[in-house]
């Protein structure tokens, strides 16, 4: 079965830098476009960075542009995401699920656990 884990957040200062990974599996993970989403508190899960399955390409939520940046590894089933300039308003559980088309679509994959950011001096 599907399995999405996710690990590398904690607590970092404003202005700091973290690397998300979300290792996959049970599914030819090259084949499909992946995203990062984030859920902070008393919020909806929202849409943060894309990367596709066809050509590789990225598209980012606007408050991240510049900042954040999504990358694959097809030959070890991984998706990272690198956050540079952290801000507070950053601070959310970090999920990686497929592309919000299949998404919003109603076929998510089962949510993992989430990595905890927390943004904070």
């Amino acid at each position: 079965q599907v399995q999405l884990v996710e690990t590398g957040g904690g607590l970092v200062q404003p202005g700091g830098s973290l690397r998300l990974s979300c290792a996959a599996s049970g599914f030819t993970f090259s084949s499909y476009t992946m995203s990062w989403y984030r859920k902070a508190p008393g919020k909806e899960r929202e849409l943060v960075a894309t990367i596709f399955s066809l050509d590789g390409s990225t598209k980012y939520q606007d408050s991240v542009k510049g900042r954040f940046t999504i990358a694959r590894d097809n030959a070890k089933s991984t998706l990272y995401l690198q956050m540079n300039s952290l801000k507070p308003e950053d601070t959310a559980v970090y999920y990686c699920n497929a592309g919000p088309q299949r998404v919003y679509s109603g076929l998510a994959w089962a949510w993992g656990q989430g990595t905890q950011v927390t943004v904070s001096s």
